[in-house]
């Protein structure tokens, strides 16, 4: 088991996210919840593959949030980690946010559930991840505010996305004392990037800990939570990048640790 070090955590990557994921007994196994979207057209709940592949890959199992649940608390019983996911734009008024013609995908059952969730996820011990529009998601979460559309206030030296709602890839640099480059093993990362909206701040208990060269916060991590990270970015969209790999291996053996301190009581 490979342990990256740090001042205040340990984080347990590559070879220990690749024990687990030839385990096969559910009960050593962390289940990971995904949050779902839901297809407007068809009423179809779903999840970019990405994200099952990712978690599969470092070692956990991942099952589907559907957005509606009423009692987020049982979905909150049922996982070992939670992943939220990217997607449509989160209503401005969850963040008493004025009207932007850019807002786009609004899904406001969707916001109501997840935001419930997160709420849930942060007062709680289990591994919680942010991607995208998930970062966005725990942002509001904590009492944060949005940057409706990045290009409103930075400009495009830096493009988040591309035309016709592509990705497009930059530059992060990661603060070298966070939890995160401690992870990774790296200050400095290329990602794959594909969003318009950004948090403004950090609402109380996030720490800032990277950004990408134009100013736009690219990820946050948790002051008090035992495993909280929110990334602006889509690690699942580089499944070959080990760097990008160490962030889900983190989260799973997390998660793992987690499960079992549960079987143990």
């Amino acid at each position: 088991m490979s342990v990256i070090l740090n001042s205040s955590r340990n984080f347990k990557t590559t070879t220990a996210g690749t024990a687990l994921a030839t385990q096969k007994s559910p009960l050593v196994c962390p289940i990971i919840g995904i949050t779902a979207y839901k297809q407007q057209e068809t009423g179809n709940f779903y999840a970019p593959v990405g994200y099952v592949n990712a978690v599969r890959r470092a070692g956990g199992v991942p099952i589907l949030l559907p957005p509606g649940e009423p009692d987020p608390a049982v979905l909150m019983e049922a996982v070992d980690g939670l992943v939220f996911t990217g997607g449509g734009d989160l209503d401005p008024v969850t963040y008493n946010g004025a009207p932007h013609p850019k807002v786009y995908g609004v899904d406001s059952e969707r916001d109501a559930s997840e935001l419930a969730l997160a709420k849930l996820a942060l007062m709680a011990d289990k591994p919680v991840l942010g991607i995208c529009r998930g970062l966005e998601v725990l942002m509001v979460a904590s009492g944060g505010d949005l940057v409706q559309h990045v290009p409103d206030e930075f400009g495009e030296t830096i493009l988040h996305r591309q035309e016709l709602l592509i990705p497009a890839e930059h530059r992060v640099h990661i603060l070298p004392d966070s939890q995160l480059a401690s992870m990774i093993g790296t200050t400095e990362i290329s990602v794959v990037s594909w969003h318009h909206q950004a948090v403004r701040t950090a609402p109380l208990g996030w720490r800032v800990v990277a950004k990408a060269p134009d100013g736009v916060i690219e990820a946050l991590e948790h002051e008090d939570h035992p495993w909280g990270f929110a990334l602006q970015w889509h690690p699942e969209l580089s499944p070959a990048d080990p760097l990008h790999l160490r962030i889900f291996e983190a989260f799973i053996v997390a998660a793992h640790e987690r499960k079992l301190e549960g079987l143990r009581v």
